[in-house]
């Protein structure tokens, strides 16, 4: 089993966050679907962008399509947070990374 539940990128029905407990670290069904959505969110997020700097650039776009496009941007910006989120949960501490020998020394200048 792993060690912490992921965080998935979609919420239940009353929006609460939905996690996997997994016994195959990325391998298991739950998991590919989550990285295919992440991937799919990543990249709505960055086409929006693009849009947003041309609606940016037009100096026709009314405030009702301003408001719809802020909407977007923050829906996109909250699931970039979220992926962030997820994967930085999934990152091996310290401790895990010495456990299993991949574990790396960092010197700190001073």
């Amino acid at each position: 089993m792993s060690a912490r539940p992921r965080l998935l990128p979609w919420s239940d029905p009353v929006g609460q966050r939905c996690y996997l407990v997994s016994d195959v670290d990325s391998e298991g069904y739950l998991s590919k679907l989550a990285d295919e959505m992440e991937a799919v969110q990543l990249q709505m997020g960055a086409e929006l962008i693009g849009h947003a700097r041309l609606m940016l650039r037009d100096r026709t776009t009314d405030a009702r399509e301003l408001r719809y496009l802020s909407n977007r941007l923050i829906e996109a910006l909250q699931d970039a947070l979220r992926i962030a989120e997820s994967r930085g949960g999934r990152l091996p501490v310290p401790e895990e990374a010495e456990t299993d020998g991949s574990a790396q020394a960092w010197e700190v200048a001073e």
